[in-house]
């Protein structure tokens, strides 16, 4: 028999860390959220050490993501792909921007190349980054895959505005903790 449906969840606690009724008026507070989901992740033992948050042009939450990979045992539940989907399923349409604008997505690191790739498609106009990726695959056993040379040059030039290194130290702390616990579950 062939499986026709997939079904991906956030964990309950998000409900609990997100306050969707909030201006998250500043670039920091935006990617503070996303690390924070990132490190309850990891607290809850409900995936790996990365969040991401869809915001929309009132600052407000669209849609959150952390990591599920090895609880739905599948590799395309990254925590920026868990909330691209969301937010195109809460905006129905595959180009978020194309509903409203601008959107905003803060990670708390940078996307690896799966994720990169469904930034370049997924209709945001800014990119908020707490980690490097050098940062990931140093402090934890994670491989982030290759990205174009000047993969923010690529992003600038598709409309997407990057901004690097917010609460970097933060979110380095939390793939720390990861990676020294052994971390499996990315």
């Amino acid at each position: 028999m062939l499986y026709q449906q997939i079904h991906l969840t956030l964990p309950a606690w998000t409900h609990d860390v997100v306050d969707t009724a909030a201006a998250y008026a500043s670039d920091d507070a935006k990617v503070a959220l996303a690390i924070e989901l990132s490190r309850r992740n990891v607290d809850a033992d409900t995936g790996g050490p990365f969040g991401a948050v869809v915001f929309g042009p009132d600052h407000r939450v669209i849609a959150v993501g952390v990591n599920r990979v090895m609880p739905h045992t599948c590799s395309l539940a990254h925590a920026e792909n868990m909330a691209y989907m969301l937010a195109q399923q809460r905006l129905q349409t595959p180009r978020l921007n194309e509903r409203i604008a601008p959107i905003a997505l803060a990670t708390s690191s940078q996307p690896c190349c799966q994720c990169y790739g469904a930034t370049v498609w997924a209709g945001i106009d800014r990119l908020l980054i707490g980690a490097r990726a050098e940062d990931v695959m140093a402090l934890t056993e994670f491989d982030e895959g290759p990205l174009p040379a000047d993969w923010v040059g690529e992003l600038n030039k598709r409309g997407i505005e990057v901004v690097r290194d917010l609460r970097r130290d933060e979110a380095r702390a939390v793939l720390k903790r990861y990676g020294e616990m052994g971390g499996d579950k990315y």
